[in-house]
């Protein structure tokens, strides 16, 4: 352990320590809702710690936070980039640019839907911003596409006419046509039917074996325990705001 005490040798991703977050409502008079504090988390290579708690606990906004897109009220969160850690809280918006493009992989539960982009161009898109040459990216995204069952007549449509399971298939495959070092799953199986949540399942434990580092809420109880190492309750920290 570095005088930082920051992890270096053992495996590492993720970080959290004492973290804190807080919304105030400046519209309802200054409200302050406390969502969660003195969150500490280690996540390492080849763990998928699952989130739990009921609704309104705080999973997403946590989520959100080791993603960079929720500011903490307090704490820390580094993660493990490139050659050494970058703290997300303090992090300039070009670092977690940086973070997000080559360390941080997101599954959200809707696909951000680009007009006139194909379905094949925004699951190869991760690829060719890692360098890969166009036609080897093209065969990786179909490959996942297929794999997903996505039919092939959908690849070259953009996908804001495709239904909720096919835009969230399409979102898996971005998601996953790379190698991520850490991964953060909202969802992942929502609006899937049984056959493609088995192939999200061997897409995850895939990851693992690879030595991903997972954060992910699954509120379906079976994709829970098929790919979850351990469980963090939320309700944990929100009691303590």
């Amino acid at each position: 352990m570095t005088r930082s005490g920051i992890h270096t040798d053992d495996g590492t991703m993720i970080e959290v320590r004492e973290l804190a977050k807080s919304f105030t409502l400046h519209g309802q008079g200054g409200v302050h809702i406390p969502v969660f504090k003195r969150v500490n988390l280690d996540v390492a290579m080849g763990e998928c710690v699952v989130l739990a708690g009921p609704s309104g606990a705080g999973k997403s906004t946590l989520l959100r936070a080791l993603y960079a897109n929720y500011k903490p009220t307090g704490g820390a969160i580094r993660v493990r980039h490139r050659d050494g850690w970058v703290n997300l809280t303090t992090a300039s918006a070009r670092e977690v640019l940086a973070v997000r493009r080559e360390t941080i992989g997101y599954v959200s539960q809707f696909l951000r839907v680009i007009p006139r982009v194909s379905a094949l161009d925004i699951v190869a898109e991760p690829l060719k911003h890692q360098g890969i040459e166009s036609s080897r990216a093209n065969e990786a995204a179909m490959a996942l596409l297929a794999r997903l069952n996505l039919p092939e007549r959908l690849w070259h449509v953009p996908p804001a006419t495709f239904s909720g399971g096919e835009q969230q298939r399409v979102n898996v495959a971005r998601s996953f046509v790379r190698f991520y070092p850490i991964r953060l799953l909202d969802e992942p199986t929502a609006s899937l039917d049984e056959a493609n949540k088995t192939v999200v399942v061997e897409l995850i434990e895939e990851a693992k074996a690879a030595g991903s580092a997972l954060v992910g809420i699954f509120h379906d109880e079976a994709l829970r325990a098929a790919v979850g190492t351990r469980v963090l309750d939320v309700t944990t920290f929100k009691q303590a705001a």
